[in-house]
């Protein structure tokens, strides 16, 4: 990739989740056009990897936690360092540690999943606002999820904590605006190994239910990522923009 590289547009990413699966997509995206991108994550020797096949004259990585606000402001402070602004942050890092019924889950773990999945988003907001985007302008993508728009089984806490992570996006537009926009994307499964157990061993019989007969891939939600923080999209805040292969046609069809 790194021969191939694209002139430099200027612009740089936070992208929070991202040494593999749909925050490595994102940034594969962004890098792509032009961006110089920070990635975070908790595994140091896969973040090494993820900015190996970035390129390391466009991408950097800090490591860490995602709801620790000291790896938040770690992470701003070494961007604003190394590149000097964070025009986009794309909220990617997300958990779910349970499956199951609701009525069973234990608190600690609801606390957990909202900690990572919502907490963690505002917190890497907040902390970019302040560095770079109050004064500077910019845009703000939250990874969110189709569980967060409509009940979905046995990931009742990841859902809830998504369709808070959906109002949380519109909060953010509303005091934001007009300088950053803020939206979300809402994907459905997306063959990653966070999502390998909704589909690992099944894939085929999970891909039938989709009208568009696949299940998604990281560069479907790196496309939508890299709209949302581009002049095409500058009229658009406070969405949530669903890509989930048609999946949400079959609602009420038996």
């Amino acid at each position: 990739m790194t021969s191939q590289l694209p002139e430099l547009s200027g612009k740089v990413a936070l992208i929070t989740g991202a040494s593999r699966g749909i925050g490595y997509g994102v940034a594969e995206a962004l890098v792509a056009r032009g961006d110089r991108v920070v990635i975070t994550g908790r595994t140091e020797d896969a973040l090494k990897e993820a900015v190996e096949q970035l390129g390391s004259e466009r991408a950097l990585y800090v490591a860490g936690k995602a709801h620790d606000e000291d790896h938040q402001a770690l992470t701003v402070e070494r961007a604003m360092d190394a590149f000097g602004r964070i025009d986009y942050l794309v909220n990617n890092a997300g958990t779910n540690p349970v499956f199951g019924p609701i009525a069973d889950l234990d608190l600690n773990v609801a606390r957990k999943v909202f900690e990572t999945n919502v907490i963690s988003a505002l917190g890497f907001a907040q902390k970019t606002w302040h560095a770079w985007q109050k004064d500077n302008g910019g845009a703000i993508v939250n990874i969110a999820s189709v569980a967060g728009i409509a009940p979905s089984p046995f990931i009742a806490a990841y859902g809830v904590s998504k369709a808070a992570l959906i109002n949380l996006t519109q909060q953010l537009a509303h005091e934001f605006a007009p300088g950053v926009r803020v939206n979300a994307i809402a994907p459905a499964v997306v063959k990653t190994k966070f999502a390998s157990a909704l589909y690992e061993g099944r894939e085929a019989e999970a891909a039938a239910a989709y009208p568009l007969a696949r299940l998604g891939v990281p560069s479907d939600i790196g496309g939508a990522a890299a709209f949302l923080t581009s002049s095409q999209s500058d009229w658009v805040t406070g969405q949530t923009l669903v890509v989930d292969g048609g999946i949400f046609l079959n609602a009420g069809v038996s």
